[in-house]
């Protein structure tokens, strides 16, 4: 037996090689079609991608048809060069330096020459492409953009490039992929399957047939459509407000999570990003490190939050049991937290209470709630990361898991955050008192803003934000249907929310009502300074507004951050209140202050303080022709230290 072991498994191990190669090369031939088949050319096509509609079927997104001129550089023949060159309008340099790069690419293959023509375009060479061998036409689908706003959440369309290609079989040379925005997020969805067709040709390279009468061709299958959360209208709205200003506006459905609104300042028309400008305006757009269009600052820019986080800072002090509503601290104008350190104030001074002194931001009374909350814990190093621990349970210094492909985690200081900054001696409530106010060491962007506000209106608990509403024939991510609850308890956001409406009433926003809407608000400023060709300058204060409406049954929760905007009555309170009332009216009211939103701008204010270069300034006239917002400011590294 031991003698006919070997010999079996040898016979056995030949005999099932033979029938793999066997079934390899007789019965399935597919491996055949993925090698450079000179037998073989392979047509693809291209189907369109998904529709994008806002929350109430607006349609947004649509297609359009556009045309890639190919070239397989191993047939040409005798190519006109000259005429080639005048009729799609290159010079023969680019020509030359196309063809270089096509043939590094593959000899054989087929490469894009010129992308995206357009039907004019199209039609002038359609008539002479006979005369050109080794060219050849392959139609593709364009967007189509129904609306000029909403550039920030929709993303564009562009190239694959080499590296992808070679990771992902899917994709080939001159195909197009979502980039940013939605068109990233959801591009599996969206793009669809291209379809597939093997043409059998002879030794004279000519068209034959259908390979093995097309048993490998498949169809095109048209990519889904999709819903989004966003209100088309309010979208559009919140970028007219924002023209001429610089900074981001997030408004969210509390009881969903569902975003109904993004707006980045400045902005662009998407539909510049479409056709053969394509790649021009885009380097415009980012190589523009003044105004920044490509930077989404409601998902990006992380910004002290300022007055609007005191509002955590007493939910916190609340949940500990450190006051209670009647909790009194005396306002003498501002605080001395320290011998020789003082803190300002600027609610007028007296007695305040947690309403009081929510509706009118007295800094004196929420730095006493905080040394309280610190204090309990005796000034241990770790009782920051109590405090820190119920902050981030809003969602903060986290990175939030909504559905767009970029964000900023925000930052929620913890006990390994001082001892960094502070290793050679201690620190206590008093060193790190601004968290109080939302300035030291707290950064939030304007989403991580909107959400809180929208925990805070559902009394205690949030969805994740997204932006998708709905795919044809699938499910969304039930991760956006899952209840995040915080560490407060629902009793105590009932003394909250009564003070933030008290903000309309009696305090900070008293002349931004809206008649017959209950709004629930917060002001907030924040200083800030800028290093200007090596000095260090004051610019104007940004304007801070947090909001949810109506105060009973909420359905809009608001965060808006207008960079040098001022006082967060000044700007961002009169367009939360404009926001508000344009969703749940769907008119406006306020006449008053759409007029004077529409009518201010902040360009003078980005362009004058600071002492800007010549160069910057020549940058700026530069920027002017492409930027729907003509927002424009230098860097700025921001230093906050007063708030109201």
């Amino acid at each position: 037996m031991r003698k006919l072991l070997l010999p079996s498994l040898i016979i056995v191990a030949a005999s099932l090689l033979v029938i793999r190669i066997f079934y390899l090369q007789v019965i399935d031939d597919s491996f055949k079609l993925k090698s450079d088949n000179n037998a073989i050319k392979i047509k693809y096509d291209y189907p369109e991608r998904g529709y994008i509609y806002d929350r109430n079927g607006k349609l947004l997104v649509a297609n359009q048809a556009s045309y890639d001129i190919m070239v397989i550089p191993r047939e040409l023949k005798n190519t006109d060069t000259l005429e080639f060159c005048q009729l799609l309008n290159i010079t023969k340099e680019d020509f030359i330096k196309k063809i270089e790069k096509a043939k590094i690419y593959s000899p054989r293959l087929p490469s894009v020459f010129l992308p995206q023509l357009n039907k004019s375009e199209f039609a002038a060479f359609q008539e002479k492409i006979r005369k050109f061998e080794g060219f050849y036409f392959q139609k593709r689908s364009l967007r189509d953009y129904e609306v000029d706003s909403g550039a920030n959440i929709f993303g564009f369309i562009t190239q694959v490039n080499e590296k992808l290609v070679a990771k992902n079989p899917y994709y080939n040379s001159g195909d197009l992929i979502g980039r940013q925005g939605v068109e990233e997020s959801y591009e599996d969805i969206l793009r669809g399957i291209k379809g597939v067709k093997y043409i059998q040709k002879d030794k004279y390279n000519r068209e034959i047939g259908s390979f093995k009468e097309g048993r490998y061709d498949t169809i095109a299958v048209q990519g889904e459509d999709i819903n989004l959360t966003i209100d088309a209208e309010l979208q559009k709205y919140g970028e007219e407000l924002m023209i001429n200003k610089r900074g981001g506006i997030v408004a969210i459905e509390p009881k969903t999570g569902e975003i109904l609104a993004l707006v980045t300042a400045p902005s662009y028309d998407p539909s510049i990003l479409v056709g053969r400008q394509r790649s021009k305006n885009y380097t415009k757009l980012y190589h523009d490190s003044i105004a920044k269009p490509l930077y989404d600052r409601g998902l990006l820019a992380e910004y002290p939050p300022g007055s609007p986080f005191k509002i955590l800072t007493g939910l916190v002090a609340l949940q500990e049991g450190v006051v209670n509503e009647q909790t009194t601290f005396m306002c003498n104008h501002g605080f001395a937290y320290a011998p020789g350190r003082f803190q300002r104030c600027h609610c007028g001074g007296g007695p305040r209470d947690l309403h009081v002194g929510i509706y009118k931001s007295c800094n004196a009374y929420f730095s006493n709630v905080y040394l309280r909350t610190i204090g309990k814990y005796k000034s241990s190093p770790y009782a920051v990361d109590v405090w820190s621990n119920h902050i981030k349970s809003f969602g903060l210094g986290q990175f939030m898991g909504y559905d767009l492909p970029t964000g900023k985690k925000g930052k929620a200081p913890t006990s390994k955050t001082y001892k960094k900054m502070y290793p050679d001696w201690g620190w206590s409530g008093k060193t790190i008192i601004s968290n109080a106010i939302g300035q030291g060491e707290v950064l939030m962007t304007p989403i991580q803003l909107a959400n809180m506000m929208a925990a805070v209106a559902n009394e205690g608990y949030y969805y994740t934000p997204h932006i998708i509403k709905k795919i044809e024939g699938k499910k969304i991510d039930t991760k956006f249907t899952t209840k995040h609850v915080t560490t407060i308890d629902k009793k105590y956001f009932k003394p909250m929310i009564s003070g933030l409406f008290d903000v309309y009433n009696l305090g900070t926003a008293a002349g931004l009502r809206v008649e017959g809407i209950d709004i629930c608000g917060k002001t907030g400023t924040a200083e800030n300074f800028a290093k200007i060709d090596g000095k260090r300058v004051q610019l104007k204060d940004h304007s801070i507004f947090v909001a949810f409406a109506p105060k009973d049954n909420p359905k809009i929760a608001i965060a808006i951050l207008v960079e040098n905007g001022g006082f967060g009555a000044t700007i961002a309170g009169p367009i939360a209140s404009l926001m508000i009332e344009k969703y749940l009216r769907k008119k406006i009211t306020r006449t008053d202050l759409e007029t004077r939103i529409l009518n201010t701008s902040l360009q003078a204010q980005y362009a004058k303080l600071g002492g800007l270069s010549e160069d910057i300034k020549l940058e700026l006239r530069k920027n002017d022709s492409i930027l729907k917002s003509k927002t424009v400011i230098p860097k700025i590294k921001i230093d906050s230290t007063k708030e109201n």
